[in-house]
């Protein structure tokens, strides 16, 4: 029998499990069993990888934390039980920490308390405020009586305490509530004894408010009924279908600190949280009676400001009580503000015309675009545009372009630049905005107006908030910044799981994820051998020739693009047959181009110029690229890719990535010019062990592109219809996509 069961229970939210169990797997010890209530598909498949060191319990997604606690707990054959949400983490050997501690202490004891640290978006490793009060209770075992000033002011989560085992069971009707503080508190109060151990053996991570379901007024109110519920069960009242309370749990000095816990948390809600006024209002009457019901006899409010908060709830004063706040808030707004001097307005948006056209009606008729920074018409955007135009022609489009793009728009295209006063005027009043990046800081985020985020491209560098581990990737990108652009967003488009849980992680928000696939890819699907035929030959291809689109993605660690192959070799070396497509990132425009000596020879096109990118994928025979996400889009077309990785280990360690390319990867793989040169003048390009990989990495990333990616995000975003009603998508066996060029001739 192990010392301790350490059960790990919930989804993968935001990929916080795969760290988790990482480090589970990393510390093993004899006395300790991990067990995974895995909630969801994804925190399954990522459990699954530590199978059989850790017992895997498959849950239905949607299952409860107090019911996964109580599955993996039913499992358990530890003497004690620490329970670990999927979201959390535990420091370096914690788990042994714990089972030592516990296995010294004598059998009074059911709950051993422990020390934890905090963690957020932004920062990891803060220190909670529990240490001194776990200092002060030693290493003795304690009645909770003797310790409540401090037991019962320790941060209320079940990850910072271990349980014994037959303490769980004999009280887990109270301790499976989905009120996990309630069940924290409860647990000190139903024990015989508690211990304390001044150690952090606990990582609580603590999610975005924005990237959580909006608080129900029923959600605050259960504050106040939590508190009473614990009081009650404080005095071992009748009615509870729980073994009797031990005698001395009714103690004044126990009701006395808990009824002083909860004054305190109900003030600090009410101060602290955002509520509707009629929320406001019955959250401070039902603090207010509880306040008076649960009063302990002899209880004697503190002096000052405290008092008077105090009094002002038990005597139900919620106009003098936000009187009170408002002068305190007035005198600390001053006081502020003899330091601060005046904020200046500025801003390309935040002037009087924008701000006057934000009070006029939203346009439900009206929809602006952009794509890449303003660069054109391009990308998702573009072929949502397209579609809308067939699906609901009542919705105007306007392009939002740089000066400089303009006039490569196509014939027709309404267009505003940035700074005019249209460009304000539209972005006040349109219904939707559409981008794949974002738009500025100071748009404002009307109600009634729809933010549709469709990226560009599928994620292996790390993205969002999970650069912030990576300066050389983010150079000085201010994230809070980033996040209130992430908050604006209604829908995130996605071309398969990947994309969808790397978003939800990297973009820690509210939005709705639209696992529709990318409609920049339908083209792959829907372009016939005629379109291809006149691609090629706009290109200047021979149709006899193979032609292989060479595009590299961005580095974060170079100033400028040198192509990291020696193009004119590997174009002598491919032979006279083989044109060589190459494409630098969109990042250059407009630094000179290291291909212009090497365009006299034919057999090497700059095409970095050349929109859209996905004529030149449907040109190509096949692609080879490094880290681009190009590799993802080009696999629905399922040609042979090659991976360029000569600098791997430099790109992983300086931008971090999602997955491991050289273990997963689409093709071939090569590391040097020589590699690549003889992949490709041989059979390796394509062959049974390219196909393998290839057909592999397009189950796992071309998972919602098949064609119709286009009409699922205008029939859901602009005309309102429900997920069951949109095209189902076509399963990858189904799929046929544009024909090859050989095909085409």
């Amino acid at each position: 029998m192990p010392e301790l069961s350490v059960i790990v229970h919930g989804p993968n939210t935001q990929d916080r499990l795969t760290g988790l169990l990482a480090s589970l797997a990393a510390h093993p010890h004899p006395d300790v069993e991990v067990i995974v209530a895995a909630v969801g598909p994804w925190a399954q498949e990522t459990a699954r990888a530590y199978a059989p060191e850790m017992l895997v319990l498959p849950l239905p997604d949607g299952t409860a934390d107090a019911a996964a606690r109580s599955a993996g707990a039913a499992r358990a054959s530890g003497r004690w039980l620490h329970f670990v949400h999927a979201k959390d983490g535990l420091p370096a050997g914690a788990p042994r920490t714990v089972a030592e501690r516990v296995a010294q202490l004598p059998d009074e004891v059911d709950v051993l308390l422990f020390d934890h640290v905090r963690s957020t978006w932004e920062t990891s490793g803060l220190p909670s405020s529990d240490g001194p009060r776990l200092a002060r209770a030693g290493r003795a075992a304690h009645p909770l009586d003797d310790i409540a000033r401090s037991a019962l002011r320790i941060t209320p989560l079940l990850g910072n305490r271990a349980l014994r085992t037959p303490f769980w069971h004999a009280y887990e009707p109270h301790l499976t509530t989905p009120d996990e503080p309630y069940a924290a508190y409860a647990t000190l109060l139903l024990a015989d004894h508690v211990a304390a151990l001044n150690q952090v053996a606990y990582e609580h991570h603590e999610l975005r408010p924005e990237s959580l379901p909006p608080v129900t007024p029923e959600q605050h109110h259960a504050l106040v009924d939590r508190y009473e519920a614990l009081l009650t069960l404080a005095t071992g009242a009748a009615g509870h279908a729980v073994p009797a309370v031990a005698p001395g749990h009714a103690s004044r000095t126990t009701h006395a600190v808990l009824y002083d816990v909860m004054i305190r948390d109900c003030l600090r809600t009410f101060a602290r949280t955002p509520m509707p006024d009629a929320v406001a209002r019955e959250f401070f009457h039902r603090a207010a009676e509880a306040a008076v019901r649960q009063r302990p006899p002899g209880y004697r409010r503190p002096a000052g400001p405290e008092g008077i908060r105090r009094a002002l709830l038990e005597e139900n004063a919620y106009t003098r009580y936000r009187a009170f706040q408002a002068a305190n808030r007035t005198r600390r707004a001053a006081k502020s503000a003899l330091g601060a001097g005046a904020r200046q307005v500025s801003g390309a948006l935040g002037d009087h015309h924008y701000r006057r056209s934000l009070s006029r009606p939203v346009n439900p008729n009206l929809a602006v675009f952009a794509a890449y920074w303003n660069r054109g018409v391009a990308c998702n955007p573009a072929a949502i545009a397209a579609k809308l135009s067939q699906l609901a022609p009542q919705i105007h489009p306007v392009w939002v372009v740089t000066p400089d793009n303009a006039p490569l728009l196509p014939p027709h295209t309404d267009h505003v630049l940035p700074g005019t006063r249209r460009y304000r005027e539209v972005l006040a009043t349109a219904k939707y905005l559409v981008n794949n990046v974002n738009f500025p800081n100071a748009v404002v985020k009307r109600p009634d107006a729809i933010h549709l985020q469709t990226h560009h491209g599928t994620p292996l560098k790390r993205m969002g908030v999970d650069q912030m581990e990576f300066p050389a990737a983010a150079k000085g990108l201010d994230f809070q910044a980033l996040l209130s652009r992430i908050d604006r967003w209604d829908y995130s488009v996605s071309a398969n799981s990947h994309s969808t849980r790397m978003w939800e992680r990297a973009y820690p928000s509210r939005f709705v994820s639209l696992d529709h696939g990318y409609p920049r890819n339908d083209v792959y699907y829907t372009a016939t051998a005629a379109d291809i035929r006149t691609i090629r030959d706009r290109l200047g291809i021979p149709p006899t020739h193979r032609a292989i689109l060479y595009a590299p993605t961005h580095r974060d660690y170079e100033a400028g693009w040198t192509p990291r192959l020696d193009l004119a070799t590997l174009a002598e070396q491919l032979g006279k047959d083989t044109v060589l497509l190459v494409r630098g990132h969109y990042f250059y425009d407009g630094a000179p181009s290291p291909l212009t000596a090497l365009r006299r020879t034919g057999r090497v096109i700059d095409v970095s110029a050349y929109d859209p990118v996905e004529d030149l994928a449907l040109a190509a025979d096949a692609l080879v690229t490094d880290y681009s996400s190009i590799m993802f889009d080009y696999a629905n077309l399922d040609r042979p890719i090659v991976v360029y990785a000569d600098d791997w280990e430099t790109y992983r360690s300086t931008r971090g990535v999602y997955f491991d390319l050289m273990a997963e990867p689409p093709g071939q793989v090569a590391r040097t010019h020589q590699e690549l040169t003889e992949i490709l003048t041989t059979s390796a390009w394509h062959d049974e062990g390219a196909t393998k990989a290839r057909t592999a990495f397009r189950h796992r990333f071309c998972e919602y592109d098949d064609g119709r990616a286009a009409e699922r995000v205008v029939r859901r975003v602009f005309l309102g219809e429900s997920e069951d009603a949109l095209p189902p998508v076509t399963p990858l066996e189904e799929r046929t996509p544009a024909p090859i060029p050989r095909e085409a001739v």
